[in-house]
């Protein structure tokens, strides 16, 4: 299965420097939030929207879920109107299969 993540170019960038990928969303990491929120396709635009509106420089990258180390499972948060996946750990950087500028 394939799922989303909306970050900054330079967040991504970081991650290949680091070697791991670990924010959660715009101005959270996994650390301070225990996950990193990610979205099906059609839920991409929405967060866009949401998150990240009017910031430059978004890239969307694409997760293999069966390429991932940690768990990942998809759950209902409240306030948002349906569930989302959440990866419990650091995106591993070979489970992202493609990256897209926004």
């Amino acid at each position: 299965m394939r799922i989303f993540h909306l970050t900054t170019a330079d967040d991504w960038a970081e991650a290949q420097r680091s070697g791991h990928y670990t924010v959660s969303t715009r101005g959270r990491t996994l650390e301070q939030e225990g996950y990193i929120h990610c979205s099906r396709p059609h839920q991409v635009e929405p967060v866009r929207r949401r998150y990240y509106d009017g910031v430059p420089d978004l890239v969307l990258l694409e997760v293999e879920t069966d390429l991932l180390t940690p768990p990942w499972r998809t759950e209902q948060l409240a306030g948002m109107a349906e569930p989302h996946p959440h990866v419990y750990g650091p995106i591993d950087l070979a489970a992202v299969v493609e990256v897209r500028p926004v």
